[in-house]
């Protein structure tokens, strides 16, 4: 199993990374901490044609310049297990790129419903698996102590693999492109 994404630059990754570790403080939530590095993910997928894959992803990122992508509030997938994110916004720019990821990677992988360009939500998980619905009401409030609207530089594509219980980097390729 492996996961495209591109990861956060290192401020925006120590933020994330301190709510994460105040949710663990207060809550016991850690399960989140299972892939070490904040991340957008745009596709998670199985492949068996890594070097395929590999190369497809150095083109994107060698013809996509970089660019500024933006989030705001929280959100939460519902369930036994809720998700708690920071939402990213859509924008022309972050949707080229998972349409490009898309269209690039469809030949190897296959993208479950959720990534499909209409359903795909964008966002920064602060808490998942470990979580519950009783728990939500106390997270949230304790979250709400702050706002979330942070600039992200998107500037890499990095593909994940998945060890264990966890998702390791496999390959980080930097967005070089021309504006």
């Amino acid at each position: 199993m492996f996961a495209i994404t591109s990861l956060l630059n290192p401020r925006n990754a120590m933020r994330i990374n301190r709510i994460v570790k105040g949710l663990e403080t207060q809550f016991g939530l850690d399960d989140v901490q299972d892939t070490p590095d904040p991340h957008l993910t745009y596709l998670l997928t199985g492949t068996r044609r890594l070097n395929d894959l590999k190369a497809v992803l150095r083109d994107v990122a060698a013809t996509t310049p970089p660019f500024s992508a933006y989030t705001t509030g929280l959100g939460v997938f519902p369930g036994d297990n809720p998700v708690i994110y920071i939402p990213v916004l859509r924008s022309n720019d972050l949707n080229l790129l998972h349409q490009r990821v898309l269209d690039v990677t469809a030949p190897m992988c296959r993208a479950g419903s959720y990534y499909s360009p209409d359903r795909w939500l964008p966002h920064l998980s602060l808490a998942l698996h470990d979580t519950t619905p009783d728990l939500l009401g106390p997270v949230l409030r304790h979250l709400n102590q702050e706002t979330y609207n942070l600039r992200l530089n998107v500037n890499n594509l990095a593909l994940l693999r998945k060890k264990g219980d966890l998702f390791v980097r496999e390959e980080v390729f930097e967005l070089t492109g021309k504006p």
